[in-house]
This record gives structure tokens, C-alpha cells and sequence, in this order.
């Protein structure tokens, strides 16, 4: 235990710093709940994106297969070499429950039209034009993903750091504050029944010396 002067002045600072160390792990208690909530809620939207994405990439690569097989593997070499763009995103920032937390927003919309993806139109079928949408559609799923993703791992971690220290107030701080205010009371209590028994001594010995005199 750390070393304590046991004092009356001791006392009082030890039992404010228990009152204080309590409000800061009911304030922390109330942080954590409310991150759990919003994470629940970011997860289901996580979840879904999940499933939205294993969707269009199943999607996608069927529509590659059958224009590669209709098509060959020549007209789909030569419609990606014609392709061009470029995919851009955007990081900004929020606060939620005071916690900052990265957005991820798309600059442009990956998804283009078939006038605008770099091939000539008369030279490339539908087969081999839808592929190349259904493969833009999984870009735009992945930005949104990574988007929601990184927002869960950010509250993810901030429960985590809320929730250690809420462990540490509640397991580690408060329990020693409170052996140190009872070390203190009985320390003192002590001292209390030993000044008393000398009060009792002394009070005795001029009762007695008083006697004596009156003889």
C-alpha cells in the first residue's frame, strides 16, 4: 500500500478522491454504453454491406465467365487495356461520442457508362460492357465497406480503452483509496482510545493526589 500520513486532512482528501474517482466511472460507464450502442448499430449496417458485397462480386464474376466464354479472352484483354480512370476517394473526420472517427467518401462515382470507360462502343457487346459495371459496382460497395469498416474498428478500440479504464477505477484505484481510508480511521481510532486512556491516568492521578492533599 502507499505510504499514507494518517491524518484527519488525509482522511478527507482520500474520501474526496474516492466521490471523484466514482463519478469519472459512472461518466465512463455512460461513455462506453452509449459507444456500444452506436457500434451495434454501425455493425448491422457492417453486416449488411458484407452481404451486399459477396453478393456483387458473385455477380460480377459471373458475367466475367460468361463473356469470357462468349466472347474470348482476347476481346476481354483488349476492352481492360482500353479502360481508363482511376478510382478516387475522400478522408475527412467526425466526432461521435467525442471520439474521432476517419470518413471515407468517394471523390467520383466508380461507375461509369459505356461512352465513358475508354472502349469503343461499336467494338464491344453487352456481355463484356455489363462486366465491366458489375466490376465498377464492386468498387463502389468496397469504398462504402471500407468507409463503415473503419469506422466500427475506431469505436471498436475506443470501447476497448474506455472499458480498461473503467477496470482500472473500479478494480484498482477506488479499492486502494478505500484501504487507505480505512488504515487511516483505525490509525486514528487508535490514537483516539490512546489519548483517552491517558486522559483517564492523568484524571486519576490528580483525583488521588487531591485526596492525599485533603488527608
Amino acid at each position: 500500500m502507499e505510504e499514507v500520513r494518517p491524518t484527519r486532512a488525509e482522511l478527507l482528501e482520500r474520501k474526496q478522491q474516492i466521490t471523484l474517482a466514482q463519478q469519472g466511472m459512472d461518466l465512463l460507464k455512460q461513455k462506453r454504453d452509449a459507444l456500444l450502442m452506436e457500434f451495434m448499430s454501425v455493425m448491422d449496417g457492417t453486416l449488411r454491406l458484407s452481404e451486399q458485397l459477396q453478393r456483387t462480386v458473385v455477380d460480377a464474376q459471373y458475367s466475367l465467365a460468361v463473356a469470357h466464354a462468349v466472347d474470348g479472352p482476347v476481346a476481354l484483354r483488349s476492352a481492360a487495356l482500353a479502360t481508363k480512370g482511376e478510382v478516387t476517394v475522400e478522408m475527412t473526420g467526425t466526432k461521435i461520442m467525442g471520439v474521432s472517427v476517419p470518413v471515407v467518401t468517394k471523390g467520383e462515382s466508380p461507375i461509369r457508362t459505356t461512352f465513358t470507360r475508354g472502349y469503343s462502343v461499336t467494338g464491344i457487346s453487352t456481355r463484356v460492357d455489363e462486366s465491366a459495371e458489375r466490376f465498377e459496382k464492386i468498387l463502389d460497395v468496397i469504398i462504402e465497406y471500407a468507409d463503415i469498416e473503419t469506422r466500427l474498428k475506431r469505436l471498436g478500440e475506443e470501447i476497448n480503452k474506455t472499458n480498461r479504464r473503467v477496470n482500472a477505477l473500479e478494480q484498482v484505484t477506488v479499492p486502494a483509496l478505500r484501504e487507505q481510508v480505512a488504515y487511516i480511521s483505525q490509525t486514528l481510532d487508535e490514537r483516539a482510545r490512546e489519548d483517552l486512556f491517558r486522559l483517564k491516568k492523568v484524571k486519576k492521578k490528580i483525583e488521588a493526589k487531591k485526596k492525599v492533599q485533603a488527608v
